[in-house]
């Protein structure tokens, strides 16, 4: 008797660790932003469950700290909020040993306008609203040289400033204004274009895609990414979980979301 009720209790102990380890291979803890992105990942959600047989758990939070914070601590297994330069940033600072596992989308920056309606209509000497933002900043002026407007001097980065522009065909002119000012500053009559982030001109009812004389594209590298640890950037289920991501589902759920103001970065 003494051997079956124990025999027994090792089958149920055999039993449950199976479960658990089941359990935990087709369970992914993802730590995003609050906002548009919590009606994306309710999708991911539903078809990670339908198409992978995955258990997406989203954690959210209301600032660029945490999520690294608790991925860092095991807390989650994947983040998805950031971009790369960003995150480049965050590791060199916290000696964070992490994987960018994908790219997902880009929320692309463009250059807007009242005054021209093609890019080819900027005249010389035009003044041009930036953020005084070092990163906005930065990302404006490489979308100007993108666009062979400006080049850069080598080695400046993702954080250059107009001081560092090397060669200026056009004689551009530049003002740095706080971001939230950028698409108030197409009123005023001296200045010819602002380059606007998609937080701010979206809220002056602008879009990128369709607004814009010149926008960032895929290839840009302020796409977002899905982020890792390095031990764990080869787990199934994070292959599972960008499968997701780059199903034409969540594509066509970004797009009714961001209004078709987000480019799919892969």
């Amino acid at each position: 008797m003494k051997q079956i009720i124990t025999g027994l209790l090792i089958a149920s102990i055999s039993f449950f660790t199976i479960s658990c380890l089941q359990e935990d291979t087709n369970k992914v803890r993802v730590a995003i932003n609050t906002g548009p992105d919590e009606l994306i990942w309710d999708e991911i959600i539903h078809v990670a469950k339908m198409t992978e047989g995955l258990d997406v758990e989203v954690v959210a939070y209301n600032n660029y700290i945490q999520p690294n914070e608790a991925l860092q601590k095991k807390e989650v297994d994947a983040n998805a909020f950031q971009s790369i330069p960003y995150l480049e940033l965050q590791m060199q600072e916290h000696n964070y040993k992490f994987n960018i596992a994908s790219k997902t989308f880009l929320f692309p920056l463009a250059a807007y306008s009242k005054k021209i309606s093609d890019i080819n209509e900027l005249k010389e000497g035009a003044l041009i609203a930036i953020s005084n933002d070092a990163n906005i900043r930065g990302r404006a002026l490489l979308l100007l040289e993108k666009e062979n407007l400006i080049t850069l001097k080598d080695g400046v980065g993702f954080l250059a400033r107009p001081k560092d522009i090397l060669y200026n065909p056009k004689s551009l002119q530049f003002i740095e204004v706080d971001t939230p000012q950028l698409a108030d500053k197409l009123n005023d009559p001296s200045i010819s274009m602002a380059i606007i982030n998609n937080n701010f001109s979206s809220q002056a009812g602008l879009l990128a895609t369709r607004d814009g004389l010149i926008l960032e594209n895929k290839n840009s590298p302020y796409a977002n990414v899905i982020v890792t640890r390095v031990d764990n950037m080869n787990d199934e289920k994070i292959q599972k979980l960008i499968s997701v991501l780059h199903s034409k589902s969540i594509e066509l759920k970004v797009k009714e979301v961001y209004k078709g103001d987000a480019i799919k970065a892969w």
